[in-house]
């Protein structure tokens, strides 16, 4: 029987429309190509190739061939994802999330209750972490709202709500509460990785030039610097609030925000006993 890798081969010769430059492309030698070739054909029992004196190409079966070829290196290719998927997933609960802040709490919650597994996580935008759960490639995601889909589940897991973080000596200092766009067209300190909360802002802030900082160049410029930045309620619990600053709330509908974990009924039935425990 034919070997994956001569269809493979096959799909470099029709890609390339000569052996040698799909030789060269393949790191193999044009004879033995060549062989590879006539070994795929005898698999066959019929003619790939017309070949002429210094010159071979793909005859009609060669062409349906190709066409075959594609559909099962591809659905070769998805198999082996897939398995390396399931693999993962009985070892793994991957989760993608919308934002840092909610696996503050619910990394530990589920390594409590699933000792067994590891626990791993990525930041993700919205549309990618619900197709990367249709396909399962997340056991469970965060997201800020809650999906109304059959055979999905979606639990509320908390809440955040973000804020300005202001020098004292800012003229909006002393306001109760501010929309984003009263600190519009300033220069502000921003976080990488914020997930879904750093397009809500620039949105919402089109003149506002940005300053991206790694976490650690941040925290040092928030200390020392007189540029407004941003920091939520939830990291204000879990760090405390920045020295030598005022926070001020935001008090825009879309910086208050809900998450709801979700995930598949069929497969995640433990997951939702871990979260309502």
């Amino acid at each position: 029987m034919f070997e994956l890798n001569q269809l493979e081969q096959l799909l470099t010769v029709a890609e390339c429309g000569t052996l040698s430059a799909a030789a060269e492309k393949l790191h193999l030698s044009q004879p033995a190509l060549s062989r590879s070739m006539q070994r795929l054909e005898a698999e066959l029992s019929v003619p790939l190739f017309s070949r002429q004196k210094n010159k071979i190409a793909l005859n009609e079966n060669g062409r349906l061939a190709v066409a075959y070829a594609h559909k099962v290196v591809q659905e070769a290719q998805e198999m082996k994802e897939r398995l390396v998927a399931f693999e993962r997933a009985r070892h793994t609960i991957l989760i993608g999330s919308c934002a840092p802040a909610p696996l503050w709490r619910l990394i530990p919650q589920l390594s409590a209750s699933f000792p067994e597994m590891t626990i791993a996580s990525e930041i993700r935008d919205l549309t990618l972490l619900e197709e990367k759960l249709h396909d399962q490639s997340y056991q469970l995601i965060v997201l800020p709202y809650a999906l109304d889909e059959k055979g999905l589940t979606c639990v509320k897991i908390g809440q955040e709500h973000l804020c300005f973080t202001l020098p004292p000596a800012h003229p909006l200092a002393s306001r109760k509460g501010l929309h984003l766009t009263d600190l519009n067209g300033e220069t502000m300190l921003l976080r990488p990785n914020l997930g879904f909360w750093g397009p809500i802002v620039k949105q919402a802030m089109p003149e506002t030039k940005f300053l991206i900082q790694e976490n650690e160049a941040f925290n040092e410029l928030v200390k020392f610097s007189v540029l407004p930045s941003f920091v939520t309620d939830l990291s204000l619990r879990r760090e405390g609030p920045p020295p030598d600053r005022v926070v001020v709330p935001i008090t825009d509908a879309s910086v208050q925000v809900t998450y709801y974990a979700c995930f598949w009924e069929k497969t995640g039935w433990k997951l939702k006993k871990a979260l309502t425990a």
